[in-house]
This record gives C-alpha cells, sequence and structure tokens, in this order.
C-alpha cells in the first residue's frame, strides 16, 4: 500500500474503515449486509411499536456485527471465512432471534447450543491471539502447544464470565431478564430455618410458589423461582465444554501446523501486512514451538 493509498485510509471515518475491511471477504460481507439489513428493520419497528427494550438489543446488535472486522483491523489478523459469517450469525442468532424473537423460550436448547459455541469460538480467538505474540519479534517468548491450550481456554473462558457480567449488569440496570430466571422443583438453603435444626433445608417436589407485592399482586407459579443463577452456571458449563474442545483441536493443530482441517476454518492468522522480517522471524518461532515437548 503507498503512502497515498495510507492518507487516504487515514482520512476516512473509522465506521467506514471497518466496512471496508468487511469487503474484502466477499462471501462474509454478503452476510453482514443481509443481517444488517434485518437489524435495521427490527430497529425501526421498535421504534414504531415503541419497544424500546428491543431497541436496545437491536443497537447492541448492530455494534457487536463491527467486533469481527474491528479485530482484524486493530490486530491486524485475517479470520477464516468461516469464522466470521458464524460471528455475524451467532450475534443475530443471540441478540435478534434469541432475545427479540424469543427462541430462548421457544427452544429450550437454544440458549445452551449459543453459549457451547461462544467457548469454542472464543477459544479459536485466543488462539490467534497468544500465537500472534508468540510469533512477534516484540515478545520475546515462546510457548509450547500445551501451554497455548491453557492460554486459549482461559481467555475463553474469561470472555464467557464478562458475558455472564454484563447479563446481571443489564438486568440490575436496564430491568431485563438476560439471564433467565428459571422454575425449578426443588432447592437446597441456609436462608430458610426447619424444625430438624440441619444448617441446610432441603426442599424437593415443591408443587407451587406463591408471590406477593406491596401492590397487592399475587402471583403463583408451579415450583421455585430461581433468579438466574441456574441459568449462569448452565451458560459457563457449556462454554467450557466448547472451549475445552477447541483446546484440544488447536493443541493438534499447533503440534502439526496446517494440518487441522477444523481448526484452519477457525483461527484466524496474522497478516503480516508489510513486515516481510516478522513474518520469517514468525515461522522460525513456530518451529521453535513445535520441537518443545
Amino acid at each position: 500500500m503507498s503512502k497515498k493509498d495510507k492518507a487516504k485510509t487515514r482520512r476516512k471515518p473509522f465506521f467506514i474503515t471497518l466496512i471496508d475491511q468487511i469487503k474484502q471477504d466477499k462471501k462474509a460481507y454478503i452476510v453482514f449486509l443481509v443481517l444488517s439489513i434485518l437489524i435495521l428493520g427490527v430497529i425501526v419497528h421498535s421504534i414504531i411499536a415503541r419497544r424500546y427494550e428491543n431497541l436496545f438489543t437491536g443497537l447492541l446488535a448492530s455494534a457487536l456485527l463491527l467486533i469481527p472486522p474491528f479485530i482484524e483491523k486493530s490486530f491486524r489478523v485475517k479470520l477464516p471465512t468461516t469464522l466470521e459469517i458464524l460471528a455475524y450469525a451467532f450475534v443475530f442468532c443471540a441478540e435478534i432471534l434469541g432475545e427479540i424473537g424469543n427462541f430462548y423460550q421457544t427452544f429450550p436448547f437454544w440458549d445452551l447450543m449459543l453459549h457451547a459455541f461462544n467457548g469454542f469460538m472464543f477459544a479459536a480467538f485466543g488462539f490467534c491471539l497468544v500465537d500472534i505474540f508468540n510469533k512477534s519479534k516484540r515478545f520475546r517468548f515462546a510457548l509450547s502447544p500445551v501451554f497455548l491450550a491453557i492460554v486459549a481456554f482461559c481467555f475463553s473462558m474469561t470472555v464467557g464470565v464478562m458475558w455472564e457480567f454484563f447479563e446481571y449488569a443489564a438486568d440490575t440496570l436496564l430491568h431485563t431478564d438476560m439471564q433467565k430466571d428459571l422454575v425449578l422443583s426443588g432447592i437446597d438453603t441456609v436462608s430458610l430455618p426447619n424444625a430438624l435444626g440441619e444448617k441446610v433445608t432441603h426442599l424437593y417436589d415443591i408443587q407451587k410458589s406463591v408471590i406477593y407485592t406491596a401492590d397487592g399482586q399475587i402471583v403463583e407459579m408451579a415450583g421455585y423461582l430461581d433468579v438466574g443463577l441456574a441459568d449462569t452456571m448452565e451458560d459457563l458449563f457449556v462454554n467450557f465444554i466448547g472451549a475445552a474442545v477447541f483446546s484440544v483441536i488447536g493443541y493438534f493443530y499447533v503440534k502439526r501446523r496446517g494440518r487441522g482441517i477444523i481448526a484452519g476454518q477457525f483461527i484466524p492468522v496474522f497478516s503480516g501486512e508489510g513486515d516481510n522480517t516478522e513474518q520469517n522471524e514468525a515461522d522460525a518461532s513456530t518451529k521453535e514451538t513445535q520441537r518443545q515437548p
């Protein structure tokens, strides 16, 4: 890229540079464009219907769609087409279909499926980011495939925890229900007294709970209402499974660089624009990493 072209790029608004980044992959750009139009329709409908919670979700989805090109531009990586398309689809399935389309309630597996893929996908990002540092001449260290897998796994789990923090914050501040409340049939608690003098009270086969509010509302439900905890732990558990699965796949991919068909579709690669020296050192570092136990 010439200095003149770089100057033109710098003058462009940041949003436009992200769109230009997406356009480099035609298949991903088509998916991005279609989903963006659908989300825009949801936003307009939410404004007309005065559904401001849906409006917030639509705006959030629009912002999340820009994360893949932002990562590519900021970290100088190239996302595989498969990963980029699935990332866009993940945002649409989670925010538009899941939250606004009520898929989380209609299909019980929907939330678990997305969180499992979330763990899988961010483990791939973790491999990419650490592998970039592993190759870069700016960082003088080399990690074995085992440690790469461990760091990628921890990165994915951290992202999963941060997302649960976001859901809790939204539920607390905006009065949403992103951490879905579940009706359970039994609880073990130290908050309720019992006649046997035991520290933990065990309540099983709960048939009905009744809630009375100060304004006179009476709500009955067939069981005990768990406020988000069970959903959060299920989400983190399936995130754990997804992260663990890809960490194993990524380990063998790093161990035998270039032979992993599945991993190659998901692990971003360093673009190395304009720095052949660093790329050569990266290749040498990769060989050194592969020789380590």
